[in-house]
């Protein structure tokens, strides 16, 4: 009887210890308080509020009609007379469409650029043993502190032909350091017994590469390959470095900043004036609509990379 009283009673302790575990605090941590929990609660909402103010406004003011923005006197906050007149006009203009395609292509191809670069310098940087790799690494970081300046990259990029063509607008920031940096690191924690296996399998430093370093670091590829595309959907300033006056080739960036920040219609276009001679839709709305088209692929995909980032950039920054 005794014996099996102590049965029991040690299951019920086992079967309570890992509650007990998952509500235990550390010694030196207080329970919270109500009003510490009250003013995190505020604190959040109010970021939250900050956050989805402005995009909140944007969306509803892209989908107002005119009368709904000149009764608001400007962006409006509450939905009055909504309408896609505005979306309908933007999509048809043939300016617009060449942007997106433009803009989706100058992501997609310089993502794919800048990660090749970036992971194989990363690794070569990785390895104790490569030729000259501690050289190349200070030289890298140098750049990081040091830089030639703006003007002697447009003289460069020119020289090179690069005026007016569409590879000024990806080669000049293909390669970001920091990221090297942030790939190196992961790819020097990956466990030696791994690669040893695979070296007395036959597997050189490319299968290696392909079959051992990169599969266990997908989270910190795919949040850096995140960095590069935003870096590029976000793009203008070399358009207006290298093709200002070319507006067949413009990505949808340059097309918002030109038309929000001028208020005139694109040059070589169809539709003159980018819906001005439209009187039923008011210019604004487009702005808003122009600012929606932007952020819609971003807000698209990043929902299915943010689950990288914890893994992908803080697991490294705590050494234990």
């Amino acid at each position: 009887m005794t014996k099996v009283f102590t049965i029991e009673r040690g299951r019920t302790a086992a079967a309570a210890t890992p509650r007990a575990r998952r509500t235990s605090r550390p010694p030196w941590q207080e329970p919270p308080t109500i009003t510490g929990r009250s003013a995190k609660g505020v604190t959040l909402g109010g970021v939250l509020a900050l956050v989805l103010g402005p995009l909140w406004i944007i969306v509803v003011t892209s989908l107002s009609t005119p009368g709904a923005i000149n009764r608001a006197g400007g962006l409006v906050v509450w939905p009055d007379g909504l309408s896609l007149q505005a979306y309908r006009e933007m999509l048809t203009d043939p300016t617009v469409r060449t942007a997106l395609v433009v803009s989706l292509g100058i992501t997609v191809i310089g993502t794919a650029l800048s990660m090749v670069v970036s992971i194989l310098c990363a690794y070569g940087l990785s390895r104790p043993h490569s030729l000259g790799h501690r050289f190349v690494l200070v030289l890298l970081i140098v750049t990081m502190f040091v830089g030639g300046g703006l003007i002697p990259t447009f003289l460069v990029v020119t020289g090179l032909g690069g005026y007016g063509q569409w590879w000024a607008l990806i080669l000049p920031g293909a390669v970001s350091v920091f990221n090297i940096l942030v790939l190196r690191s992961f790819y020097a924690e990956t466990s030696g017994d791994l690669i040893d296996a695979a070296r007395m399998d036959g597997a050189g430093d490319w299968r290696i590469l392909r079959s051992v370093v990169l599969p266990t670091s997908r989270a910190v590829t795919a949040v850096i390959a995140l960095f590069y595309a935003v870096g590029y959907w976000n793009s203008f300033f070399n358009v207006m470095l290298y093709m200002p006056t070319e507006s067949e080739k413009w990505p949808l960036q340059y097309v918002l900043l030109t038309y929000v920040n001028r208020g005139v219609g694109l040059p070589g276009t169809v539709n003159s004036g980018f819906g001005m001679a439209h009187a039923q839709t008011a210019p604004l709305s487009l702005q808003m609509a122009v600012v929606v088209l932007t952020l819609v692929p971003l807000l698209i995909v990043y929902p299915f990379m943010q689950k990288h980032f914890r893994t992908g950039v803080l697991t490294g920054a705590i050494k234990g």
